[in-house]
């Protein structure tokens, strides 16, 4: 089913806007289609910003569509909820996520995606930073209860923490004006993070070099199986549309 919605454009209409926190905007889009289908946790839609037929689009296929994480979802009444990194810049994405208003119809593709849960791990770590957080949403609600959960998260400031659900130890840093391209915030607090004796399963997800850096801190220092780590790039300078 999922292989079907990732080939077909659908139309929804955006019901609901809001803050998180002041660099994050929640958007919440029904779609009718999408009524009684299961949306995996996380999973994305492709947001269609300019029309990839029109004559812009043909001419400039790399600013047509943006992807957006699933925070979550109603199966029963085909709703779900993106949320948008209102990070400093420029961009046909952000332009739309500070713009889009209750009322607006759009179309998109998906739900789509490979960030896939490792339900039977001994316990699961989540890293990354704003954009990561809006993908981990999903994906720590669907883990059983009893499921041991460690997180890693980045933000700028205190005031741009991305709550997350259930209540489980998460380490917040901060940049304060430091880059979130490779992030040495991030991976110094990694360095130094508690975790137990043996790996688990993570979950990488932002900014690219970042994740790569990551990956490597695990498999190298802490001699986790690499197909343990997995790693969703959602940005990196210099990419515009970066594919989850």
């Amino acid at each position: 089913m999922e292989h079907f919605f990732a080939k077909q454009r659908l139309s929804g209409v955006v019901t609901e806007t809001g803050s998180v926190t002041p660099t994050m905007k929640r958007v919440k889009i029904a779609c009718d289609a999408l009524a009684g289908v299961p949306v995996l946790p996380g999973r994305h839609v492709r947001i269609e910003i300019n029309d990839p037929l029109s004559l812009y689009g043909i001419l400039r296929p790399g600013e047509t569509l943006r992807t957006y994480s699933v925070w979550d979802h109603s199966e029963a009444g085909g709703e779900f909820e993106i949320r948008a990194h209102l990070y400093d810049g420029d961009g046909i994405g952000l332009r739309w996520a500070r713009d889009v208003q209750e009322g607006e119809h759009l179309a998109f593709w998906g739900p789509l995606g490979d960030f896939e849960l490792q339900q039977d791990a001994s316990y699961h770590l989540f890293v990354g930073e704003e954009t990561a957080a809006a993908a981990f949403g999903s994906m720590i609600r669907a883990l059983k209860p009893d499921a041991p959960v460690y997180g890693l998260l980045e933000s700028e400031t205190a005031d741009d923490e991305v709550p997350l659900p259930g209540n489980h130890p998460m380490t917040r840093v901060h940049r304060r004006g430091a880059s979130a391209v490779s992030s040495s915030t991030l991976l110094k607090a990694l360095s130094e993070l508690d975790l137990p004796g043996e790996p688990g399963a993570a979950y990488v997800a932002g900014e690219a070099r970042t994740g790569q850096a990551v990956r490597n801190h695990l498999v190298n220092e802490r001699s986790w199986p690499r197909a343990q780590v997995k790693v969703k790039p959602f940005w990196t300078p210099g990419k515009r549309g970066l594919h989850h």
